[in-house]
C-alpha cells in the first residue's frame, strides 16, 4: 500500500512529499480552512517549472493554493515525475503515459490519508496539461470532477525547433509575453521556479499534436481550457479551436481566453481572475454533480457504494 512519507509544516501553504510507488512526489499543499474540503485541486505546472509556480506570493491574492483553501477546497500542487524529489529517481524523467502512471500512484497516497470531499479537481499548465489529460484518460475510479488546463492546445505556433528542450535551448521568451503582464517581483521569483526539463519530455514534446487526438478520445470528464491574450506557443484560431474540441468525449467542453495575460497565467497579474474562473469551473462541476435528477445520481454509484 502506497502511503504519505511526509509533511512538513511551514505556513498555511505546507511542503509534502507523496509515495508514488516508490517514487517521491515533492509539492505543495493547503488545506481547506475550516475543513472538511469540498474537494481537492489538483495542481499540476508546466515544463520547466515547480509546483511553486501555483503559489505566487509577490502580490496578495495572486496564489492558487491560498485561494483555494479560503474557498473551501484542499489544494495540493504537485512536483511533475523527473521535477523536484523525483528528478534524482527518474533521472531523464519520463514519458507522458508513464508520468500519468506515476501521478496516478502519487494522488493514491494522498486520497489515502486525506479528505478528498466530492472528488479531484485538476488545475493545470502548458505541459502539465498534457499530463492531466493522459491522466483524466486512464481514470482509475476516483472521482474526477473535471479539468481546467491553460497555456496549452493541439496545434503549435511555432517550429519544433522553438519548444523548450535540452539545456535551456528554445524560444523561452514565448513563455512569457509583454513585461507588463506581469508584477515586477515575478522575474525574481521566477527564477527560483525555472528547473531543467527532462531528456524525455523534451524528445516527447514536438509530438504532440499527433498524440492529442487518441488521448482526447478517451477523456471523458468536463474540460475548460483557457488561452492567454499572448499566448505564443499555441494556435488558437477558429480551425485550431474547432480540431482541440473534435476529439474530445468529454460531455462539456469550454474554451475561454484571457485578456492582459501571458502563457504564465499563474505568475501575472490576471493569475487571481484566472484562478477564480478556474474555481467557478469547478463549482459549475459541483453544480451539475449535485443537481442531476435522483436517477443519475444512483447511477453514479457502483454496487459498493463508491462514487464512480
Amino acid at each position: 500500500m502506497t502511503q504519505l512519507l511526509n509533511t512538513i509544516t511551514t505556513s498555511a501553504v505546507r511542503e509534502i512529499t507523496l509515495d508514488a510507488g516508490g517514487v517521491p512526489l515533492s509539492g505543495l499543499v493547503a488545506e481547506a480552512r475550516p475543513g472538511p474540503p469540498r474537494a481537492v485541486v489538483v495542481a499540476v505546472h508546466g515544463g520547466g517549472m515547480r509546483a511553486g509556480y501555483f503559489d505566487s506570493r509577490v502580490r496578495p491574492g495572486l496564489s492558487l493554493l491560498t485561494l483555494g483553501a479560503d474557498l473551501g477546497y484542499t489544494v495540493l500542487a504537485v512536483d511533475r515525475p523527473g521535477y523536484g524529489s523525483s528528478a534524482a529517481y527518474l533521472p531523464r524523467g519520463q514519458s507522458l503515459t508513464d508520468q500519468a502512471a506515476t501521478l496516478h500512484d502519487g494522488l493514491a497516497s494522498f486520497t489515502e490519508t486525506h479528505d478528498t470531499g466530492a472528488g479531484l479537481f485538476v488545475v493545470a499548465h502548458s505541459n502539465g496539461g498534457k499530463l492531466a489529460l493522459a491522466a483524466a484518460a486512464e481514470e482509475r475510479g476516483r472521482t474526477l470532477l473535471g479539468l481546467d488546463v491553460s497555456g496549452l492546445g493541439s496545434r503549435l505556433a511555432v517550429s519544433a525547433r522553438q519548444l523548450p528542450g535540452l539545456n535551456g535551448h528554445g524560444d523561452w521568451r514565448r513563455h512569457w509575453g509583454s513585461l507588463r503582464l506581469y508584477p515586477p517581483d515575478a522575474f525574481r521569483q521566477g527564477r527560483h521556479l525555472v528547473s531543467p526539463v527532462p531528456e524525455l519530455e523534451a524528445l516527447e514534446g514536438p509530438r504532440w499534436p499527433e498524440m492529442y487526438p487518441e488521448i482526447a478520445r478517451r477523456v471523458r470528464t468536463p474540460v475548460r481550457f483557457t488561452f492567454a491574450e499572448q499566448e505564443q506557443w499555441w494556435l488558437s484560431d477558429d480551425e485550431a479551436l474547432a480540431a482541440l474540441r473534435q476529439p474530445l468525449a468529454a460531455p462539456r467542453v469550454v474554451i475561454a481566453h484571457q485578456p492582459d495575460a501571458g502563457h504564465n497565467l499563474s505568475l501575472g497579474w490576471a493569475a487571481r481572475t484566472y484562478h477564480l474562473k478556474a474555481l467557478g469551473f469547478l463549482e459549475e462541476c459541483l453544480l451539475v454533480r449535485d443537481a442531476a435528477p435522483a436517477q443519475r445520481r444512483a447511477r453514479a454509484v457502483t454496487p459498493t457504494g463508491v462514487p464512480t
